[in-house]
Formats: C-alpha cells, structure tokens, sequence
C-alpha cells in the first residue's frame, strides 16, 4: 500500500505554506485583553492571496474554476493555516460550496461556486444548533409556502463563525416530513436578525435568529445526505486545525525548552520535560493517523466495516482531547514565559480551546462511536 500523498496534495500543501508564511499569529490584539471581538472583519487580504493562488476552489470541479482536489488536499491546507492562526473562513466557505456542488442544483452551482473559488462570495455554516449541545439539524424548521415554490424557515442557531462576514450562511432545517435540507439564507434577508457571541480566541460569532425567512426553491437543498455529509466535512476540517495547531505549539515548546535553561542544563535535557513532550508527540501522531482516515473515507467514499461517520468519530476523540493536553503542557513547560501577552503561546490556547468546544466532548463522539459498533458489530 502506498500511503503517500499524491502530487497535486502536495502541491496544494506547498501552495498553502508559501501562501501562510508571511502571517503573524498576533496580527489582532490579545482575546486576553479585548473584552469583545479582535476584530471587525477576517483578514481580507490574506483570503485574496488564498483566492489568487487557486486555494478556495479546492474542490471544485474545473468547469467552476477548481481543481477538482478531495478532503485530503482541503485538510492539508487547514493545517497549514492553523499554525499561524489565519483568520480567514476557510473551512467553512469551502464545506459550504463542496456541499452545493455535491448535492445543489443546476442554477445555484452556476450562480454561486465559480464566484466563491475567487474569493467574491464567502459563505458559513450553521452548525452547532440552538446551544451547541443540540443537533444542528433541529434547531431551525423549514416549510414550504403557500405556493409550494418556496420555504419559509423559523428558528435560531448559535455560535455561527464569520456570522457578520460571510453572504451566505448554509443552515440546516427539519422539515414536517422528518428530513433534512439545507437553507442557503443571504446574511441580509429579511426575518434574519444577528446577535453578537464571542469565541475564547475573540472572534466575533454570532446567534442567528430565523422569524419567517423566505427563500426561493433554487436556494434550499433537500438531497437525501447533504446535511450528514456537510457535517462530516466540517468535523474532519476541524480535526485538520486542531492538528495543525499542535504542530506548531509542540514546536514552540521544543524550541524554547531547548534554550531555556535552569541548574546549568537546557531543560530539554530533564527526564520529566522530556517524557511529558514525547507524550504529546505520540498525541499529534495519533491525531494525525485518524484525520487521514477519515478524511479518505470522505474523499474516497470506500467501503468500510463501519460508516464514514465512525472514523470521523474517532478523528474528533483524538482531536478534541490532544489539542487540549498539547497546549496544556506547553503551558506548563513554558512556564510563567506562557501567559505573557507579548508572546503567542496564549493565543494558541484559546484557539485550542475554541477548537475543542467546536469538536465537542470525547465522552459524546465514543458514545456515537459505541451506537455504531453496535449497529455495525465487527466480525
């Protein structure tokens, strides 16, 4: 077996790190001394550079102007702007539009998809429910209207990030039939109101409400396993963040472990700093191997001994609970060093923790996990 990326990943990897070199993680005040959002607005400038070199249309087929990559070369590119936190929707612009050209109809790809791979329409997701703890997919009904040519959706989702940035957020909805579709809601539509939430890292997210929203047929997409794939998509991303964050965090602590120095010796060189760093290396592998996983079960649609769903499972374990025990114990070895303002290591820790409420408690995903071998039994 060939485990290799294959050329046209690891250019879009190479593409995305010549892209990431030159952003500071502290480009926006501290989350730490900001009582409210950072920022205004994602970084504008870098999503135009990511747009020139080709890598919001990752996914999309040529005749959108993409190039026609899968989940693995989208999460490659994830990890590389998790190491410099870049503020920009990455993620969910890309979801988003994957998810229209998978299961949206003619003239909405036509309208929408070559304009989002250059960068002219960002869009967002609507994913945690009405308080992050529900489905997402119960939180907001949708009907259709007198006419039957339309729908009309009612309900609130939390914590929507780039809420006031994006044009379009994708939101799913629970019709009377019991299925799921998926809205496309244009941030300015009429019934759609905003409220502003903040995340650990500071960025400004916001409480979508939905009172009678109205939306033309074209815009609402009700193919069976949108929503389930949408999500899957998502939670993988999120998994290639919370690696990538890592990454770089296990990095700054070896380097600074390296030239700190205490009793004359490097403290690199201490049994305890060393063991407790091995384990976090052994951390990032273990995330690493499950992303991968999952991300090919997304990519390649293969058969498995249990749905996609359940490798994405055990990809969010490991992410949810490594990004948190890898920035801890770069607290910890950084020392007092960790918490000062004027270094990075504390914006990394908010991100982490902004990453492992996103992905949600271990404890859940190995219940689901558990729901699955149960209905799938091995062997």
């Amino acid at each position: 077996m060939d485990f290799t990326f294959t050329e046209e990943q690891q250019a879009a990897a190479e593409a995305a790190r010549g892209v990431f070199a030159g952003v500071a993680p502290d480009s926006v005040p501290s989350p730490a001394l900001t009582p409210g959002a950072v920022a205004d607005d994602f970084d504008r400038p870098l999503w135009g550079r990511l747009a020139d070199a080709d890598l919001l249309s990752l996914l999309l087929a040529e005749e959108y102007g993409g190039a026609g990559l899968d989940a693995v070369a989208l999460c490659l590119v994830l990890r590389e702007s998790a190491k410099v936190l870049a503020r920009v929707p990455l993620l969910e612009s890309s979801a988003a539009t994957a998810a229209v050209q998978a299961y949206g109809g003619p003239e909405l790809k036509a309208e929408l998809l070559a304009r989002a791979g250059r960068g002219e329409a960002v869009l967002t997701v609507a994913a945690h429910g009405r308080t992050g703890h529900d489905p997402a997919e119960l939180a907001v009904t949708a009907r259709q209207d007198g006419s039957g040519s339309g729908w009309v959706l009612d309900g609130v989702q939390t914590a929507v990030p780039w809420a006031y940035d994006a044009d379009l957020v994708v939101v799913p909805a629970r019709t009377a039939a019991d299925r799921t579709v998926l809205a496309l809601v244009p941030r300015e539509a009429q019934g759609v109101a905003l409220a502003e939430q903040f995340s650990t890292s500071g960025e400004r997210l916001g409480e979508l409400r939905l009172d009678s929203v109205e939306l033309a047929a074209r815009d609402v997409i009700d193919a069976e396993g949108a929503w389930e794939w949408l999500r899957e998509l998502l939670a993988t991303g999120t998994c290639a963040l919370a690696l990538g964050l890592g990454e770089r965090v296990l990095g700054m602590t070896s380097e600074y472990a390296g030239k700190r120095e205490q009793f004359g010796h490097p403290i690199a060189t201490f049994q305890a700093v060393a063991v407790q760093s091995a384990d976090r290396y052994i951390d990032l592998r273990a995330m690493e191997a499950t992303l991968w996983q999952a991300a090919w079960r997304i990519a390649s649609g293969a058969p498995g001994a249990l749905p996609a769903s359940g490798d994405v499972a055990v990809a969010k374990i490991w992410a949810s609970e490594g990004v948190r025990r890898v920035v801890q114990t770069a607290q910890h070895l950084h020392g007092g060093f960790g918490a000062d303002v004027d270094y990075p290591l504390h914006r990394y820790h908010a991100w982490a923790k902004h990453l492992e409420l996103a992905l949600g408690p271990a404890a859940a995903h190995e219940e689901a996990l558990g729901d699955l071998l149960a209905a799938h039994p091995l062997g």
